[in-house]
């Protein structure tokens, strides 16, 4: 079991890597939650444990905040630049990407982060966000099991196997 979890957090990796161009060296991502669940402070088990220093490994600057778990988050991931609110974390970020499903990110101003941001792209690997919205707001938008949107994205299924690139799922039939 635990292999899997590793293996799915690898691939949300290589989701967010694939979403920025494939290249995220000399990037800045905002990253918001990094605790295991929200409304806790509890980073045992959590994602972002394996996600940000990927992320940090492959070159890119992290931004991060979290309304619970910094105090110990930043004891595990020093390399990352805490914040202390959700917005100084898209400034100038050429991605954004929600970790943790805390209903505060649910409320944040998306026109407000779209022109604080370097380059308008949200992973949202907790699907909190309505792609619609996201992408009529301006965004490239990529989630979890949902077509890609916004910018120009569209989902793109291989005929030969039925894969969605987009969605990392099969195509029913």
């Amino acid at each position: 079991m635990v292999s899997v979890n590793d293996g799915r957090k690898r691939q949300m990796v290589r989701k967010i890597i694939k979403a920025c161009g494939d290249n995220i060296a000399g990037k800045t991502i905002g990253v918001l939650g990094v605790t295991f669940k929200p409304n806790t402070d509890d980073m045992r088990e959590s994602p972002s444990l394996v996600i940000v220093p990927a992320l940090c490994a492959e070159g890119a600057t992290v931004k991060a905040f979290d309304p619970e778990g910094m105090d110990e988050a930043r004891q595990m991931m020093p390399e990352v630049d805490w914040r202390d609110d959700p917005y100084s974390v898209v400034e100038d970020a050429d991605a954004l990407v929600i970790l943790t499903e805390w209903n505060i990110f649910r409320g944040i101003d998306l026109e407000r982060v779209r022109d604080s941001m370097r380059t308008p792209i949200i992973i949202d690997l907790r699907n909190i966000f309505d792609p619609a919205d996201v992408a009529r707001a301006g965004f490239a938008y990529t989630s979890i099991g949902r077509p890609c949107m916004g910018n120009g994205l569209e989902s793109r299924t291989s005929e030969k196997s039925g894969f969605n690139e987009q969605t990392d799922e099969f195509a029913a039939g």
